[in-house]
């Protein structure tokens, strides 16, 4: 991925957080809390929150150490993650689907993986 995708999708996918998370607050509330996923919701908009954040973040890097490698491999993780784990959430709120649940561990070890490739870069590459 280009620094211009990866600064892309990092505003998008903040944006979006913040209008999921209020579509969850506003217009799921009643769904959500009678379902008791409330809290698995809310998990979900602040990981991709978080994560969302991180693919700024490694843009950011990228355009200030342009030799610098293996920080595209970071943003590409958090990508996969916010996918995975954030989507998986999203679909059992709002469907039901049990077995969702099961896919989101996979999700949170791409960005676990993303923060420590994002480590392992920068002591790699920075002086």
């Amino acid at each position: 991925m280009s620094i211009k995708t990866i600064l892309i999708l990092g505003a998008l996918l903040s944006g979006l957080g913040v209008m999921i998370g209020a579509f969850g607050a506003h217009g799921l509330s009643k769904m959500l809390t009678e379902t008791g996923r409330t809290e698995t919701f809310e998990t979900a908009v602040k990981y991709q929150m978080y994560h969302a954040l991180g693919l700024l973040l490694v843009g950011v890097l990228m355009s200030q150490f342009p030799g610098a490698t293996g920080m595209r491999i970071s943003g590409l993780c958090f990508l996969i993650g916010i996918l995975i784990f954030s989507g998986s959430l999203y679909i059992l709120c709002l469907t039901g689907i049990k077995w969702m649940g099961a896919i989101t561990p996979i999700g949170g070890l791409f960005m676990i993986a993303g923060w420590l490739n994002l480590v392992w870069a920068l002591a790699k590459n920075l002086p």
